[in-house]
């Protein structure tokens, strides 16, 4: 005899859950929040999920998932390289400057916060940083056969160089909310390719 079927979708709740720690952080999160947002009892959250830990990385995994989709579009989309790149640095202005939610970004606040203390934190991120720096290697290649970009610099290089701004950037995010600093941020650094 099997088990009484969940009555929620795992989807929903991991989503729900990203909602309170995107907002509050791992330690800011209590399992009272977390049951409130998800309308999840504290038996049914961690049967499901196992522990507060196990549903973090999954709300991290998903933000990561959706985050690296919305980055895919811009990056695999129209205009030159130069275009699209711009298009992703003011993707990240649009998200850490959005009057509604001012949070940042999920996967950079998990880097800075757990990463150092939760090996498990650190491989996510690590892996999420990889598929991002793929997408711009590539880019960056494109780029470079089409004439847009000088080809004395290895692509990977100039993703790496182009991440260290773009995660510099979205830090600045947090603490400076004045638009027109950010927007000379993002030009500088893309005047630099």
């Amino acid at each position: 005899m099997s088990g009484r079927p969940r009555g929620f979708d795992d989807t929903a709740v991991v989503e729900a859950a990203m909602d309170v720690f995107w907002s509050n952080g791992y330690d800011g999160s209590s399992a009272e929040a977390l049951c409130q947002q998800t309308g999840l009892g504290r038996g049914s959250l961690y049967n499901a999920f196992g522990s507060k830990q196990q549903l973090y990385e999954q709300a991290l995994l998903r933000y990561q998932e959706l985050g690296i989709e919305a980055q895919t579009r811009i990056l695999n989309g129209p205009g030159s390289a130069k275009e699209r790149l711009r298009g992703l640095m003011l993707w990240g202005i649009e998200g850490d400057l959005d009057p509604r939610q001012r949070r940042g970004c999920m996967a950079l606040l998990a880097a800075l916060d757990r990463s150092g203390k939760d090996p498990a934190v650190a491989e996510i991120s690590r892996v999420y940083v990889v598929r991002l720096e793929q997408l711009l290697c590539h880019l960056f290649a494109v780029g470079q056969r089409n004439g847009e970009f000088r080809g004395e610099r290895q692509p990977l290089e100039m993703a790496r160089a182009f991440l260290a701004s773009y995660y510099g950037l979205r830090i600045l995010g947090q603490s400076m909310s004045d638009r027109a600093f950010l927007e000379d941020a993002m030009e500088g650094t893309l005047a630099r390719l």
